[in-house]
């Protein structure tokens, strides 16, 4: 090595810029740290269907993959993208920032508040009572005990709490308008802890298991609900990732929705 000269290091990224939707809108995400949005943040966007110009909350928003996946669906929807990690919080804002997101950015803004607040602190954090159409949420579902990741921020998004489908329904149940729309995706396995967290405050619960392939055991599960309904729970034909077993391909269905070409529309 010649004198004074320095030696190489290869720049590692701490983001990236990411196109969803086959380019439609993109979002900065980090690498290596916090979470980053994938299909399940695009099928939870899926089930916004809804031709009026709506008001959306996206509780936990992350850097705001869900609800931008609305608002480029619906383009009459605003989104309030809701994020309790300023780090996180800050990746939203950059989104937002892109020049190729600028139609969305008129539409679109970032709360940096905790989803569980309650009463006069939530409404101060700028969530006030009945104030929006659909809430929309993919909350932390991995069980406490599960083998945990060394990245606390990506922790704090994956790791479930007690009592949290609880105190993330009561909040959707506070901003929600009547009979406005609850969306979210979860695992199997919370089923019970969301039909309980619903109550009185949502019915008309239509829940979808999704398989990865035909004979599958599920590994998530779609559901919405309305405020306020007191319609019975729908349990609606299972939604197969990948249609032919031997394929990595997603099914026409899925990838139609992953892609925001149509939204997933609710029986009744």
């Amino acid at each position: 090595m010649a004198a004074g000269s320095e030696p190489l290091v290869e720049q590692i990224a701490a983001e990236t810029v990411d196109a969803f939707h086959r380019g439609r809108f993109h979002l900065v995400q980090p690498v290596g740290h916090g979470h980053r949005a994938g299909m399940d943040a695009m099928l939870l966007a899926s089930l916004v269907v809804d031709d009026r110009p709506i008001r959306l909350a996206d509780l936990g928003a992350g850097a705001g993959a869900a609800g931008l996946a609305v608002a480029t669906r619906l383009p009459t929807a605003s989104v309030v993208l809701v994020e309790r990690s300023p780090h996180m919080a800050a990746f939203a804002r950059k989104s937002l920032a892109l020049r190729e997101n600028a139609e969305l950015a008129v539409r679109a803004e970032v709360i940096e508040a905790d989803v569980t607040l309650t009463g006069k602190a939530r409404f101060a954090a700028g969530l006030p009572d009945n104030s929006f159409h659909h809430v929309i949420m993919n909350p932390p579902f991995n069980d406490p005990g599960d083998r945990k990741t060394p990245d606390a921020l990506k922790a704090e998004a994956h790791a479930m709490t007690e009592n949290l489908f609880e105190s993330w329904i009561r909040t959707a149940g506070a901003i929600t308008t009547p009979g406005g729309q609850l969306s979210l995706i979860a695992r199997p396995q919370s089923i019970g802890e969301i039909i309980a967290a619903c109550g009185r405050r949502f019915g008309g619960l239509e829940i979808t298991a999704i398989h990865p392939r035909e004979g599958e055991n599920a590994t998530r599960i779609l559901v919405t609900a309305i405020k306020g309904s007191r319609a019975r729970l729908q349990l609606r034909a299972p939604l197969l990732m990948h249609d032919r077993a031997e394929s990595h391909a997603f099914a026409p269905l899925v990838d139609d929705l992953s892609n925001g070409r149509v939204g997933y529309r609710r029986l009744r």
